[in-house]
């Protein structure tokens, strides 16, 4: 299968096989994708402010259009011995996979083919095109986890020549992730804003922070955690309203739950209290919540936290099945999830 893991890519785009012709990089994070095609571009040596060189289209173009991306393909290149056609909003349209399909077959002798798409299922269309193709290769581009996001903050404090303390860095993580190419804008703003400086403080990370990976779906998962039902219901329409993914909420929320449940399995196997547990957590928690996650492992036992679970796994796949409703169901999962918050901590008399 030409497809690689999340995290073989990066080794791959840093040394691509020439064997290969036509490169798709999907997922649901736009601007990892953007950032990747970038660098794959890169790779081919071609100048890519040379529209001789280099011909950009858009999904929607190319699916008006049927045959156009074939024949660019098929077109002989006249100042340089070959092309790249860089394909931009990819998405499920059927002309755009019947013309990969047929390049799959025959492949172009003068063209590299570069696919920019959004999450694309398994199995389907154009991905399944890729993934089955012996001249191509499908790079998946999910949202950065917390090893990812380090890299990227380190690879911008390495080019500044500066060093941050933990606590910078734990708050600064917090804000980032949703997006790869905002929260490197927001890593830059970060270090303009500290320049002059041999290390980024906290108090640097708080003049600066804005609402990169959203922080009013950190608000939301904090009052789901804390069962706040109403403080969650504004905060999740607040993070929708300003253009938010509800499934970033979805996705932040099952993480906390996951790094509960991993704690909370601690208390129960080892028989230690639930601040002991946070205090050794590794990576460690950010001080200003570990008061919110003390009190959400006292309150939530392992069997409450596997229900949340399944219900979020279960949100996740329909959102993914039915994309038009997805901020309906992923409010009705987690508006269940807080209410069950509220119901324990009723219970439990905190």
């Amino acid at each position: 299968m030409a497809q690689k893991k999340g995290y073989e890519v990066d080794s791959w785009l840093a040394r691509p096989d020439p064997r290969i012709s036509i490169v798709l990089l999907y997922g649901p994070d736009r601007g990892l994708v953007a950032e990747r095609a970038k660098a794959f571009a890169g790779k081919t040596g071609l100048p890519l402010d040379d529209p001789f060189s280099v011909v950009r289209l858009d999904g929607s173009e190319v699916d008006r259009d049927e045959g156009r991306l074939l024949d660019e393909a098929r077109t002989v290149p006249m100042f340089s011995e070959r092309r790249l056609l860089w394909v931009r909003n990819a998405s499920g349209q059927k002309a755009l996979a019947d013309d990969v399909k047929a390049l799959t077959s025959e492949p172009a002798r003068d063209a590299i083919i570069l696919i920019e798409a959004g999450d694309l299922k398994k199995g389907v269309g154009l991905r399944s095109i890729v993934e089955a193709a012996d001249i191509a290769m499908a790079l998946p581009c999910y949202a950065d986890e917390a090893r990812d996001i380090d890299t990227v903050i380190d690879d911008e404090l390495r080019k500044a020549g500066m060093s941050m303390t933990l606590e910078a860095r734990q708050a600064l993580r917090r804000n980032l992730g949703g997006d790869r190419l905002a929260s490197r804008g927001e890593i830059e703003k970060l270090v303009l804003y500290a320049h002059g400086q041999a290390e980024i403080g906290l108090d640097d990370v708080k003049a600066t922070s804005g609402d990169v990976s959203g922080r009013s779906f950190d608000d939301a998962v904090d009052a789901l955690l804390e069962g706040k039902v109403s403080d969650f219901d504004i905060a999740f329409t607040r993070h929708c309203q300003s253009g938010g993914q509800a499934f970033l909420v979805l996705s932040s929320a099952m993480r906390q739950l996951q790094a509960i449940q991993a704690m909370r399995g601690l208390m129960d196997t080892g028989g230690r209290n639930a601040a002991a547990v946070v205090a050794a957590a590794r990576p460690p928690v950010f001080f200003s919540r570990r008061k919110l996650v003390e009190k959400a492992l006292e309150r939530w036992n392992s069997e409450a936290l596997g229900r949340a679970l399944t219900r979020l796994q279960t949100a996740v796949l329909q959102t993914r099945r039915r994309p038009d409703l997805s901020v309906a169901l992923a409010r009705q999962a987690l508006l269940g999830i807080a209410v069950e918050s509220a119901r324990l901590l009723r219970g439990n008399g905190l």
